[in-house]
């Protein structure tokens, strides 16, 4: 199963090459389970769905540290058939196939509540887009109730869902989305945009 993340990463500062170039080292702790690789409109992290997210979280919490106002937006991909199969995106557990709805919204809310904390807000809007599934709807629906319950839910928007809190359990409440809901073994789609130190918090 293939499975990547294209993110684009825009700080709102003259220094914004400084910025974005000193946040990439952030990505250095996760080189061994990732293949990244950069253009001039985004930079590709391919690799296990479990680890995308988290790789995400430092390279974006490394941009705001400073203060600087960021946004970070990100399309996320497992199972696509378009894709070949790569050993570098084996997912490194889950739960098993066939995992009724009830039991994985509780996995995910237990995966937030261990997560840890950053000491950075962010705010996310995301939609997630489980296909090539009759029962999509369900799987959707499941992942609201746990939206609803995972402590990081701000609220519904138009065609997507509000969270904010600490970076570490934003992260995680997209990763169980994620990785959670929708088939194990079919074509997900995560459309996220994220952001930090926002002068026009509402």
């Amino acid at each position: 199963m293939f499975s990547g993340a294209q993110i684009s990463l825009y700080p709102m500062s003259d220094d914004f090459i400084g910025i974005i170039l000193g946040a990439l080292s952030a990505l250095d702790p996760w080189r061994d389970q990732l293949r990244i690789e950069t253009d001039d409109l985004s930079t590709l992290l391919v690799g296990p769905p479990e680890i995308l997210f988290p790789a995400m979280r430092d390279l974006f919490v490394a941009a705001a540290r400073g203060g600087v106002h960021c946004t970070l937006h990100a399309t996320v991909s497992r199972g696509c058939p378009g894709e070949p199969d790569d050993p570098i995106c084996t997912p490194l557990g889950g739960l098993p196939p066939g995992t009724p709805l009830p039991d994985r919204i509780a996995a995910a809310q237990a995966g937030v509540t261990a997560a840890a904390l950053t000491g950075q807000t962010v705010a996310a809007q995301f939609s997630l887009y489980p296909l090539g599934l009759g029962h999509h709807m369900d799987e959707i629906y499941g992942c609201i109730d746990f939206l609803k319950s995972s402590g990081t839910f701000e609220r519904s928007k138009n065609f997507c869902t509000k969270l904010r809190g600490d970076a570490g359990p934003v992260f995680e409440t997209l990763s169980q989305a994620f990785t959670g809901f929708g088939a194990q073994a079919g074509h997900v789609a995560l459309d996220v945009t994220l952001s930090a130190n926002s002068p026009s918090k509402v």
